[in-house]
């Protein structure tokens, strides 16, 4: 019989709630860290700490999103209730309560993610076949006779212009032809501005622009066929769009860009005044170098007529100042010498008349005197020294011999009044004695004599 064999079904696996958080929000981190999310804002507020919290919804959902301080102060686009939007960013889970929510770090609206695709494809476009290579682009001429400009009549952008251009030079040629520069038709009528200066040649330089607007607003200066016409054009081009953050595929073409129609206006010529001072520095200029030629010249004649003569008799003076110079010289130096050696012979005689002063004669007795007086002090000090050296072990001796060291061990002198007492016979009884201790004296009378 076989054995049974029990097949309880797979091995199951226990999570905790931190590892569950964790493991799907890894998942979530490698398969959606850079998507796109279209929907209605709704609920939107930002918090005491600068981060903005709102939900993107469609019809049946909705979706936790927020965007931190850091992101949210880079946004063209702020986040408001009701907007159709693309949000850019990664889903994460908030692990204090395992909540999906959408980190945000770029929101358009919608409708201009389609237009920026176009953008960014015409321009890898364009880029690829070499229209914004460096090499191709034109220097502007620095003195620009006629200048045209393609732009709508309309607009505040050509009266910006020709103002500035007016005030800059007056006098100078504009033609502007009227082009529709938005909506239906505009790309069409640009194109044919731009044909239209390059078939008749009138224009040192274009200009083509206009004012600022929405992306929709200026993106007839992103379409491919401005962005070829400019390109084509025999005449350099100055593209002027909207506003300075505003880019379009013309600038990228554009021989030169302007941040604005006004700036181009002020970029494509200088003033008058400029050209006026340019022209008075280079009249400057000429009358120095002729003034220089004439110089160079005047010093060769001058030279060839004039400085040789002039340089044979200069070496001639040269050699007569040489020689008196030697002379004199010698002669100084004749002048040295003797001085120097009266001045020997005057100190030979201040020093002999120095020794023969009493002065001196004192000064050199009283240095003996002063030596003389230290030796007697020195050889007094050395008797005094060699006395006491001699004393001390003499007073050491005596001391030693002294009955006053006897009197240290316990003894006593005993006297009377005809001096020390060495039998008792002369202590007799009823007489007074004195007793001589090793500090202090005693007063004693005899009572008794022991044999």
């Amino acid at each position: 019989m076989g054995q049974l064999s029990i097949d309880w079904g797979p091995q199951r696996q226990i999570y905790s709630v931190s590892e569950l958080s964790a493991a799907v929000r890894d998942r979530l981190e490698g398969d959606f860290s850079d998507i796109w999310v279209a929907g209605e804002i709704s609920g939107c507020k930002i918090a005491s700490s600068g981060h903005c919290y709102f939900t993107i919804k469609d019809r049946d959902t909705q979706l936790s999103c927020v965007c931190f301080r850091s992101d949210l102060r880079y946004l063209r686009f702020k986040p408001q209730d009701g907007a159709a939007v693309n949000a850019r960013g990664r889903l994460d889970l908030y692990p204090k309560r395992v909540d999906l929510q959408f980190i945000v770090q770029a929101i358009e609206p919608q409708g201009h993610g389609a237009l920026q695709v176009a953008f960014e494809q015409l321009k890898r476009k364009l880029a690829a076949e070499g229209l914004f290579d460096a090499a191709r682009k034109r220097p502007l001429p620095r003195f620009p006779r006629r200048i045209g400009i393609v732009t709508s009549p309309a607009g505040a952008a050509i009266h910006d212009m020709i103002q500035i251009l007016s005030r800059r030079f007056p006098g100078i040629h504009v033609r502007l032809y009227p082009a529709q520069v938005q909506g239906e038709g505009s790309v069409e009528s640009v194109c044919r501005g731009l044909e239209y200066f390059a078939k008749s040649q009138w224009a040192d330089v274009i200009i083509v622009g206009r004012g600022g607007g929405s992306l929709e607003d200026l993106w007839t200066f992103n379409e491919e066929a401005v962005a070829r016409a400019i390109a084509a054009s025999p005449i350099p081009v100055i593209s002027a769009v909207g506003h300075e953050t505003d880019f379009t595929i013309a600038d990228f073409v554009a021989d030169h860009r302007s941040p604005t129609p006004s700036a181009a206006a002020e970029q494509v010529i200088c003033t008058r005044q400029e050209v006026l001072d340019r022209i008075l520095s280079l009249q400057q200029r000429i009358e120095r170098g002729i003034h220089l030629r004439i110089a160079q010249l005047a010093r060769r004649l001058h030279q060839q007529a004039i400085d040789r003569p002039t340089a044979i008799l200069h070496r001639r003076i040269g050699r007569s100042l040489q020689r008196v110079d030697e002379l004199d010289y010698t002669l100084r130096s004749r002048i040295r010498e003797i001085l120097a050696r009266a001045h020997r012979r005057h100190a030979e005689a201040d020093a002999r008349l120095r020794q023969l002063d009493l002065r001196l004669r004192l000064a050199k007795a009283r240095q003996r005197l002063d030596a003389a007086e230290q030796q007697i002090v020195q050889l007094g000090r050395f008797r005094l020294l060699k006395a006491q050296r001699l004393l001390e072990p003499l007073l050491a001796q005596l001391e030693q011999l002294s009955p006053l060291r006897v009197l240290e061990r316990g003894y006593a002198i005993v006297e009377n009044e005809t001096g020390v007492v060495r039998d008792a016979s002369a202590a007799p009884v009823g007489s007074e004695i004195r007793v001589r201790l090793a500090r202090g004296k005693l007063g004693a009378r005899v009572t008794d004599q022991l044999s």
